[in-house]
C-alpha cells in the first residue's frame, strides 16, 4: 500500500514537473517569435485637464495603421511619483515603446529613466520638456501669452495644496478653441485636476539627453506659448519639429491626422 501511494505521488510531481517545462519552453518560445523589426508600443501620456479619452482620435489612427497604442491613466499629482507610475506601466509593456506626452505628460516622459532602454523616441505635443531644476509652471511663464492662470479655479486639498480645473464657462477658450463646442463641453465636463504642487515640482535629469526626441507645437496655445514650446524643441534637439498653426492646447483632439503623422516618423 505504501509502495502504491508512493508511486502515484512519484507520478503526480512528474506530471506536475512536465506541465511547468512545457510551460516554460511556450514563454521561451513567444519570447523568440517577437521580430527584431517590431513596431514599438505607442504609449501616450495625458497632461491636465484631460484624461485618456484625449487620446482617442490619434489611437483609432494609430491602430488603423497597424500599432498598438496604449493611453496611461497620468495620476497627475506630482513629476517624479506620475514617473514612477508611468514606469511601472511601462514595466509590463514588451518590446520597444515611443513615449507620447502631452502638456504637462511631457514633463512626466521626460523623467522617466528606469524603462528608458525600451524607449526608442520621445515625442512632445504641446509639451512641456523640462530641463534638470526647471517646472512646468516656470516655462509656461517663461514668455507672454499664456492666459492658464486666470482660467483655474483651485479645490482645497487635506494637504494643505489645491487641486486645479479650469472653469467649465472657460475651457474652450482656453484649453480646446478649435474644437467643436458640444465636444469641448464633454472635455471640460470630464477634466482630471492636476495638483498645483505639481506644476512647481522641479524636474530630474531629462531623458530627452539620451532618448530622440520630435515636437509638435500647437501655434495657438494659450496653455504653453508657442515661443516656450519652440524653445523647449530647440534646446532638447528635436528631430523634426511640426508646427500647427492656428492649433490649441488641445492639438491632439483637433488634429489628429498631424499628431500621427510625426509619432509614425518618430516610430520609425
Amino acid at each position: 500500500m505504501h509502495t502504491l501511494k508512493h508511486r502515484v505521488t512519484v507520478r503526480v510531481i512528474a506530471g506536475l514537473a512536465a506541465l511547468v517545462a512545457v510551460a516554460l519552453l511556450s514563454t521561451s518560445h513567444a519570447v523568440a517569435a517577437h521580430p527584431a523589426g517590431q513596431k514599438p508600443t505607442i504609449v501616450l501620456v495625458h497632461g491636465a485637464f484631460a484624461d485618456g479619452s484625449s487620446w482617442n482620435p490619434v489611437i483609432e489612427r494609430l491602430q488603423r495603421r497597424g500599432f498598438t497604442a496604449v493611453a496611461v491613466a497620468n495620476p497627475l499629482r506630482g513629476v517624479r511619483s506620475d514617473a514612477e507610475s508611468l514606469d511601472a506601466r511601462l514595466a509590463g509593456i514588451d518590446g520597444p515603446v515611443v513615449l507620447v506626452g502631452h502638456s504637462y505628460g511631457g514633463a512626466v516622459i521626460t523623467n522617466v529613466t528606469a524603462r528608458s532602454p525600451k524607449v526608442k523616441a520621445l515625442v512632445y505635443v504641446a509639451a512641456f520638456a523640462p530641463a534638470k531644476g526647471e517646472n512646468a509652471g516656470q516655462l509656461a511663464g517663461k514668455y507672454p501669452g499664456g492666459t492658464l492662470g486666470e482660467t483655474l479655479a483651485p479645490v482645497p486639498l487635506p494637504d494643505g495644496s489645491n487641486d486645479l480645473y479650469i472653469k467649465p464657462d472657460l475651457f474652450r477658450q482656453q484649453f480646446a478653441a478649435d474644437v467643436p463646442a458640444r465636444q469641448a463641453a464633454l472635455m471640460a465636463a470630464t477634466q482630471r485636476p492636476i495638483r498645483d504642487a505639481a506644476l512647481g515640482e522641479a524636474s530630474g535629469e531629462p531623458s530627452w539627453t539620451s532618448i530622440p526626441s520630435w515636437f509638435l507645437l500647437a501655434g495657438a496655445d494659450k496653455n504653453i506659448p508657442l515661443q516656450a514650446q519652440r524653445f523647449m524643441a530647440d534646446r532638447a534637439g528635436s528631430r523634426a519639429t511640426v508646427t500647427v498653426d492656428g492649433a490649441s492646447h488641445a492639438v491632439a483632439v483637433s488634429r489628429p491626422d498631424t499628431v500621427v503623422k510625426l509619432i509614425a516618423r518618430a516610430a520609425g
